[in-house]
């Protein structure tokens, strides 16, 4: 849980002030986190609502904050994903405004999609980006972009996301889980607050002048999406959907499925734990569904039950 996060984490020193670029699932826990700790957060959304500390960014509309909105940020974010045609919309708008700020950090979500299909073996930040997806080819390019923008940039690489109300806990619920087999295929996942965690541990890293480019950000524990389904059915005490072979599910399945599927790689994290220090809050699916179950459900319940009781 969140406040678990709070309890451990140091925050940033007096006078530092976070921006967020892209405050969608990602952005909104780092946002939560760094407010929890005392550090003043501005977010940028399409359409800004939420306040004075939410602006306006719109690639598309050539909408895009102010220096003097911005003007004191030391920190910041990316979670904004490339254009169509490859191109990253924040260095393409920004880029003479964030040359303008007092940077100390600069964080850009970026996927392990780079890494391509290993057949599933390891792969690490040392090893050569193979991308074999669009999608994956077009965020490497938004990696290059931002290593030779001359701002402070570290790219944190990042597998499946999940967390409380989007997980395999949430898809059972709605009935929109498939348990699929794929011999010796496996997974690498992160669960949404140790996204926040690591972003905060990266700061403070790059302060003491520890600041590789690149740094995995996954849990310790690559698996099947099977493993997964069944440990989640059974903290929610419901019946599994019915086993699927891959080999026969293949062809009705979404383009973007297939995709998914087509790689199979694990990602070593050992630069962030061991070299960086960084101690995950859910070091594997176990921990981190264990706190989605507890998130999306158990707190539900609980608050279900006192309400009957005032009732």
């Amino acid at each position: 849980m969140l406040s678990q996060l709070v309890n451990r984490c140091r925050p940033l020193p007096s006078g530092s002030r976070l921006l967020i670029l892209g405050q969608g699932y990602s952005g909104k826990t780092v946002s939560q986190l760094f407010q929890s700790l005392g550090t003043p957060v501005l977010g940028t959304r399409r359409q800004a609502n939420q306040g004075a500390n939410d602006l306006c960014f719109d690639s598309d509309a050539g909408i895009a904050p102010s220096l003097s909105e911005i003007a004191d940020v030391t920190h910041m974010l990316s979670c904004i994903p490339p254009t169509k045609d490859g191109h990253d919309p924040v260095l393409n708008q920004l880029q003479p405004l964030l040359r303008q700020l007092p940077l100390r950090w600069v964080g850009y979500l970026s996927t392990t999609g780079v890494y391509g299909d290993t057949g599933g073996q390891w792969v690490c930040e040392s090893d050569t980006a193979n991308p074999s997806q669009e999608r994956s080819r077009r965020r490497l390019d938004c990696e290059q972009a931002w290593l030779q923008s001359g701002l402070p940039v570290q790219i944190l690489r990042l597998p499946g996301i999940y967390g409380p109300r989007r997980s395999v806990i949430t898809a059972l619920q709605q009935g929109r889980a498939r348990l699929m087999n794929k011999a010796g295929q496996v997974f690498c996942r992160v669960h949404v607050e140790d996204i926040a965690g690591a972003s905060l541990h990266l700061m403070h890293c790059a302060n003491a002048g520890q600041r590789p480019q690149i740094v995995n950000v996954c849990d310790d524990h690559p698996a099947p999406s099977s493993d997964l389904l069944r440990f989640a059915a059974s903290l929610l005490r419901c019946p599994l959907p019915a086993e699927e072979s891959f080999e026969d599910s293949h062809e009705g399945m979404s383009a973007m499925a297939r995709s998914f599927w087509s790689e199979n790689r694990r990602v070593s994290n050992r630069l962030l734990r061991q070299h960086l220090g960084y101690d995950l809050l859910h070091p594997d699916f176990h921990s981190g569904l264990q706190d989605c179950w507890q998130q999306d459900v158990s707190q539900v319940e609980t608050f279900s039950d006192s309400q009957s009781a005032i009732d």
